[in-house]
C-alpha cells in the first residue's frame, strides 16, 4: 500500500507514547500517509502527567524542518507544541521557505493532567506571528481562553472565542468542546463566511490522553489528500471518538486512545 500523502509534524515528544509527536505519527500512519517529524521538545511523561520537558535548540528545530522538507516536499503540515518565542520565530522562518499551504496549527498549552507546557512571552508570538499562517487552528476550551482572554462556558462563548481569534489573523478556527460539562460534544468550525457545529454525543472514560494531537494530525491528514475542510474535520472528528471508544485502558492516569481503530489487518496477521 503506497502512502496516500506526506505530512510534516513538528511538535514535541511523549515518552509514554499517547500524545505530542507519538500520537502524531500513529494517526497519520493509521489513516495512510506518510509521517515526518520535527521535534521541538523531549518531555519526561506517562499518564499521570509531565515530570520534566528538555527543549530543542531553536535552530535545530529550523533545520530539521528545511533540510526534511528539501527532499521530502509535504502535502500537509500539523504544528503541536512550541514551547518558547526563538522556537516560534525559527519555525515560522522556516516555514517561509516552505510552500505548503496546509497547515494545521493546534496551539499546545497545557497537557491533560494540567502542566502548563508555553510561557506568556511564546503565547503572544504566537497570536503575533503564527495564528495568521496557519490554514486552520484547533485550539480546546482552556487554549482559546488563554488566547481570546475570555472566560467560555457556552457554545456562544465558544463563537465569540473563535471571533476573536479570525481578528487575530486566523483563517479557520476549529474550537473543540470536550471540555464543557454537558451530554453532547459540540465543536465548532468558524471562519468569516460560515459556521458549522458538529455535534455528537459524549463518551465516559478518562482515557482521552493525546485526543487533540491526534484530532489535529487526522484533519492534516484528510486535508493533505484533497479533502475539503469541513469533511476533512468531520472525518477527523469521527475518527477521534472511535479512537476515545476502543481505548486499550493503559496506565494509572489519563490513558491513551487507539489510534489503531482504522485498521482492519489481513487475516494472515491475526
Amino acid at each position: 500500500m503506497k502512502p496516500k500523502s506526506k505530512i510534516l509534524i513538528i511538535a514535541g515528544s511523549d515518552s509514554s507514547g499517547g500524545a505530542g509527536i507519538q500520537a502524531d505519527i500513529k494517526t497519520v500512519t493509521s489513516l495512510g500517509s506518510y509521517a515526518m517529524t520535527a521535534v521541538t521538545a523531549v518531555t519526561v511523561q506517562n499518564t499521570t502527567g509531565v515530570s520534566s520537558v528538555v527543549p530543542i535548540n531553536p535552530k535545530v528545530i529550523g533545520k530539521q524542518i528545511l533540510f526534511t522538507c528539501k527532499d521530502i516536499k509535504p502535502n500537509g503540515i500539523k504544528i503541536g507544541m512550541l514551547h518558547s518565542s526563538q522556537v516560534i520565530t525559527s519555525v515560522v522562518k522556516a516555514l517561509k521557505k516552505v510552500k505548503t499551504s496546509k497547515i494545521v496549527l493546534d496551539p499546545v498549552m497545557v497537557a491533560k493532567g494540567g502542566a502548563r507546557l508555553i510561557n506568556k512571552s511564546a503565547i503572544k508570538t504566537l497570536k503575533d506571528k503564527l495564528i495568521k499562517k496557519a490554514y486552520l487552528i484547533t485550539p480546546n476550551i482552556p487554549e482559546a481562553e488563554i488566547l481570546t482572554k475570555i472566560k467560555i462556558k457556552s457554545l456562544e462563548d465558544m463563537i465569540h472565542a473563535a471571533n476573536i481569534l479570525l481578528k487575530l489573523g486566523a483563517k479557520n478556527v476549529l474550537i473543540k468542546g470536550g471540555h464543557r460539562n454537558a451530554k453532547h460534544m459540540e465543536d465548532i468550525l468558524l471562519n468569516k463566511k460560515e459556521i458549522k457545529i458538529f455535534k455528537n454525543k459524549k463518551i465516559k472514560t478518562k482515557n482521552t490522553h493525546g485526543t487533540g494531537c491526534t484530532l489535529s494530525s487526522a484533519i492534516t491528514t484528510f486535508l493533505s489528500c484533497g479533502k475539503p475542510l469541513k469533511k476533512s474535520c468531520d472525518l477527523g472528528i469521527k475518527y477521534v471518538n472511535q479512537s476515545i471508544k476502543f481505548n486499550p485502558n493503559y496506565g494509572k492516569g489519563h490513558g491513551p486512545i487507539n489510534h489503531l481503530n482504522s485498521i482492519m489487518l489481513d487475516k494472515k496477521f491475526r
